[in-house]
């Protein structure tokens, strides 16, 4: 029976994607460099040079999410972040070639697309302009593309590129505004934000990893964006986190002017891989609600 690999199975995608993985009866063989829970298998850092010892066969998929993925973790971080994203990407193509795996799939980012302009929406076909990019973090995941793409032009396994939108779910950590904003709501009586209209097409964590699982009929090289199906604004973030957690407070409005918006296409996801985006806001800010009340979470 054939395997799929997770690496980074101990984040917050890699234990979603391998709880459906698990459901779908696959074979999961996840792969962090710190074991906190079953989802782990072997206890390894993706840049060790022991990664390329372990014994695995009938692999079919390698599902690549380990990286050093918080902008903030990368900033002033250079070496670790490279070491990381880009060396330790590296050692992953080696135990594809080692363990003749199928397929490799790349968590990538939005983020590495630069000059955004009003009403326009990014594409994987856009060029790039690497002099426009001021993050460690989306420099890193570009520079592994480039490396991805150049192995495929010399015989590599089929490999998928999948640049992620920005994902929220059910998770005690704050790292994306919707989750943000919900907490901040449930705990105090105000808010203050730059501009409401700010908008994302923010992504719920389940339909992300349906979106990987989707990317398996994927073949050669490709480039796919996963995003949300539609751009969700702070004004409706806030509007709906209140409505859920039955409070009215004070918005303050810092910067109304000066909103920004990132518009990335699905429709390539849509094309190809039959999928896009189906949970809504409110529906996935219920379910963190309820993840957090099982937790007893008071802030």
């Amino acid at each position: 029976m054939s395997h799929i690999i997770v690496t980074g199975s101990e984040s917050f995608i890699g234990k979603n994607l391998i709880k459906i993985l698990k459901k779908e009866n696959k074979q999961v063989v996840g792969i962090d460099k710190i074991k906190k829970t079953n989802n782990t298998d072997i206890e390894l850092d993706i840049c060790s040079d022991q990664l390329l010892n372990i014994n695995l066969k009938n692999i079919d998929k390698i599902i690549h999410l380990a990286a050093l993925s918080r902008d903030a973790d990368c900033k002033n971080n250079s070496k670790k972040c490279f070491e990381t994203n880009v060396l330790g990407t590296l050692n992953i193509i080696e135990l594809c070639e080692k363990i003749n795996a199928k397929q490799l799939i790349f968590a990538s980012t939005e983020w590495v697309y630069d000059n955004f302009s009003k009403n326009t929406y990014k594409t994987e076909d856009d060029t790039i302009n690497i002099n426009n990019i001021n993050s460690e973090y989306a420099l890193s995941k570009l520079v592994s593309e480039h490396n991805l793409r150049q192995k495929c032009l010399n015989g590599f396994c089929n490999t998928t590129v999948l640049r992620f939108g920005i994902v929220y779910g059910p998770r005690l950590n704050c790292l994306s505004a919707v989750e943000s904003i919900f907490h901040n709501i449930k705990n105090n009586n105000k808010i203050e934000v730059g501009s409401l209209r700010t908008a994302r097409s923010f992504i719920n964590v389940t339909d992300l990893c349906y979106g990987i699982i989707s990317s398996f009929v994927s073949n050669n090289f490709e480039i796919i964006n996963l995003q949300g199906n539609k751009l969700i604004s702070l004004k409706e973030i806030i509007d709906v986190s209140s409505k859920i957690l039955n409070k009215k407070i004070s918005v303050i409005e810092t910067s109304p002017n000066d909103s920004s918006i990132r518009l990335v296409s699905n429709e390539k996801a849509k094309k190809i891989l039959n999928w896009e985006a189906k949970i809504s806001l409110e529906k996935g800010l219920n379910e963190l609600k309820e993840f957090l009340e099982k937790n007893d979470v008071k802030q």
